[in-house]
């Protein structure tokens, strides 16, 4: 069987022409959301996942009507080829039950897996520059090193940890990463 789903981001925009694309496909059933892409949770996309059996498959008009972004859409076609379903883009001709459309979609995946190895080495290339000019990464401290001390005084002095919390205005989790870091 197949499952049609269409979506656009705003009341004003309007699902005729992807209704009308995913009749002519031979969609049986059509499944509809009124929601931005970047919206984790599509009720009309819930509903079509819960109708799907193995053997049917997922027809959309185009690729970004199901997936928030390309890992996302990779994702969710992998796990519906894992449950025996297919799916079905009419603009991008790109068709999973079929050899070719496997093909195109794993090279998607595959240049989705590189963006995200490139992404990662100019990440850690930063960090490494940013390292080497004296730069320290993560969040501001919130302690001075003479209130460090004095945190650590006040401790080995067995002042309660919600006091010393308390006059430094720190979590306790804070006060503890400071102590375990100064023991180091």
């Amino acid at each position: 069987m197949l499952i049609g789903y269409a979506r656009v981001s705003t009341d004003e925009q309007n699902l005729s022409l992807q209704r009308d694309e995913l009749e002519k496909a031979g969609c049986e059933q059509i499944y509809t959301d009124t929601v931005s892409g970047t919206k984790a949770r599509r009720p009309g996309l819930e509903q079509a996942f819960s109708h799907l059996r193995r053997g049917d498959t997922v027809v959309v008009w185009r690729l970004d009507r199901l997936g928030r972004s390309l890992r996302h859409l990779i994702d969710t076609v992998t796990d519906l080829q894992d449950k025996g379903i297919g799916f079905k883009s009419l603009q991008e001709s790109i068709d999973t039950t079929t050899s070719g459309g496997k093909l195109v979609f794993h090279i998607f995946g595959a240049l989705a897996e590189f963006e995200r190895e490139i992404i990662k080495e100019r990440t850690l290339a930063g960090l490494q520059a940013a390292r080497a000019r004296g730069r320290r990464g993560g969040p501001k401290r919130k302690l001075t090193d003479e209130q460090m001390q004095m945190a650590k005084t006040l401790y080995d002095t067995r002042i309660p940890v919600d006091e010393i919390c308390k006059t430094l205005s720190i979590s306790r989790a804070t006060f503890y990463r400071y102590v375990n870091d100064h023991q180091r």
